[in-house]
């Protein structure tokens, strides 16, 4: 199995992720964003305000982990966030309903893309016929007072 097109297909099925960044006091700050675009490479696409407190934090420490999570899908990656201040690719990637967020819309002064370079994942499946074959060896494991091993759960890491 080729993880790096596994972790790309589990990261695919995301529409948010938990966006990780330090904040300017030094502590860990996260809030959850919209996934715009997931590229073929692993990098992902943001809209924010530019004058968030998020693209503040990433003129000092670029450094940002990206984290998504379902009920039997678990994904972390890091990476470098580039705040990114292209209408072209605004236009492509425009959804109307970032109008909560963007009344204006794409014409807005304050719209801009982050892009995530990430250079490393994580994931974890629990779906499917190994989700099956985990949730019988921890049923087996609770009632017979033991540890549940782990290894019927597909994870990889991977460098992107």
């Amino acid at each position: 199995m080729n993880t790096q097109k596994k972790l790309l297909e589990i990261i695919g099925d995301f529409d948010t992720a938990m966006l990780v960044t330090h904040a300017t006091d030094g502590t860990i700050d996260a809030r959850p964003m919209a996934v715009a675009q997931v590229t073929e490479e692993g990098d992902l696409w943001f809209v924010t305000d530019r004058h968030s407190g998020k693209v503040a934090e990433l003129t000092l420490d670029s450094d940002v982990a990206v984290t998504m999570q379902s009920s039997n899908k678990f994904v972390a990656l890091s990476g470098k966030a580039v705040a990114v201040d292209d209408q072209q690719k605004l236009e492509e990637l425009w959804q109307e309903s970032w109008k909560v967020w963007f009344p204006k819309g794409k014409a807005s002064p304050s719209i801009i893309l982050l892009r995530i370079e990430t250079s490393e994942g994580e994931y974890w499946d629990n779906s499917g016929a190994a989700g099956a074959k985990y949730l019988i060896q921890a049923g087996k494991a609770y009632l017979q007072g033991e540890r549940a091993q782990t290894d019927s759960t597909t994870n990889a890491s991977v460098s992107l």
